[in-house]
């Protein structure tokens, strides 16, 4: 069907005044800020902003825009903007875990080694209190007082 010079300037209005509601962060609940929503919130048939229909060049002009807006760092959609914090939160998140990981494998890794020299010096203890026991050069030294003379301030 049809549609006369007016109801297209009416309809172009309507797309122009839609395209700035959405550019200002102002999507309708369950929308985006693309052409769907585009089309819904002007009231026209989404196709008409396909191919060579009378609204292609809206379409053109509302993606180029909303792509400025992204290369200068403002997200209009604010599920967008959520979207791409929680990619950078999960990214500083998943370095944290990779960290948190390696220091628990080197911490790890330090006390294999201090309870393998324990045990090393504990045999090496043994192995001379043996040797000292054997040898009839050396005496021992009485065990020390367990009882305590006077204050201990």
């Amino acid at each position: 069907m049809r549609i006369s010079a007016a109801q297209r300037t009416e309809n172009k209005n309507r797309i122009r005044a839609a395209m700035d509601r959405l550019l200002r962060g102002e999507i309708p609940p369950g929308g985006k800020c693309d052409i769907k929503t585009l089309a819904n919130e002007a009231a026209v048939d989404r196709t008409a902003f396909y191919g060579t229909r009378p609204y292609a060049h809206l379409r053109v002009e509302f993606e180029r825009r909303v792509q400025a807006l992204q290369q200068a760092g403002e997200i209009p959609d604010p599920r967008e903007a959520q979207i791409t914090r929680l990619k950078a939160e999960n990214a500083k998140l998943r370095e944290r875990l990779a960290k948190s990981e390696q220091t628990i494998d080197e911490l790890a890794d330090f006390r294999a080694q201090a309870l393998a020299r324990l045990a090393a010096q504990h045999e090496e203890i043994v192995r001379l209190r043996d040797a000292a026991a054997g040898a009839s050069r050396v005496s021992r030294l009485p065990a020390p007082r367990t009882t305590v003379i006077g204050t201990c301030s």
